[in-house]
């Protein structure tokens, strides 16, 4: 039974996980976040596995998502101290998530609850095929957006690393007790010894 419940909590994270994750990257292709959604895409292939892992008693498979979730907490750490500004981090430095591609920001920045935009003419400031823009009266500015949905990955990841690590023990020691009991051991199962019977017939010859 604990086994059951630990199984069926552990779909459920990687579920939630899965909506977050997908969530989050519509919304850095269109903010053209080239970095994190490679991060997601990642992500998304490895909460697959686990879920996969899960479902399949597949032991090893929690282990490479449990490990993951502890670089995916490390990433999502980084934007939260990106987006703060934490240390030297600035947001200036557009190419740490763009891979200086373009010169895009989050998506939240533009449409974020109660922003309204205005664009700012002959603008001297703008680069070629670009506009300058002014973002006012939003209820929340587009850095604590980002934040809080890192902040969320790492809370969802925090849970799936805690249960992943249960239910892979429990998936190993019911193989080792199975393995123990002697499945397939010396005293275990023998196959059918074949056993030859010939049958002597009398001859019979036309006299």
């Amino acid at each position: 039974m604990g086994k059951c419940d630990g199984r069926c909590t552990l779909l459920v994270i990687c579920s939630l996980q899965l909506v977050a994750a997908l969530q989050r990257q519509v919304f850095d292709f269109l903010g053209y976040q080239w970095a994190p959604i490679l991060a997601n895409f990642l992500h998304i292939m490895v909460v697959i596995l686990g879920m996969f892992g899960t479902v399949q008693f597949r032991f090893r498979y929690l282990i490479f998502y449990a490990v993951w979730l502890v670089l995916w907490v490390g990433w999502n750490s980084f934007i939260i101290c990106f987006y703060l500004e934490v240390g030297n981090l600035t947001q200036d430095r557009d190419f740490l998530m763009t891979f200086n591609t373009s010169l895009h920001r989050s998506w939240w920045m533009e449409h974020g609850p109660g922003c309204l935009v205005t664009p700012v003419l002959d603008s001297r400031m703008a680069p070629d095929d670009h506009h300058v823009i002014t973002v006012s009266g939003c209820l929340l500015d587009y850095q604590y957006i980002e934040v809080l949905s890192s902040a969320i990955q790492i809370l969802l990841a925090l849970f799936g690393f805690v249960y992943a690590c249960y239910v892979s023990k429990v998936f190993q020691d019911d193989e080792d007790s199975f393995d123990f009991i002697g499945g397939f051991d010396s005293y275990g199962y023998q196959p059918p010894q074949k056993s030859s019977h010939l049958q002597l017939q009398p001859l019979y010859t036309a006299g």
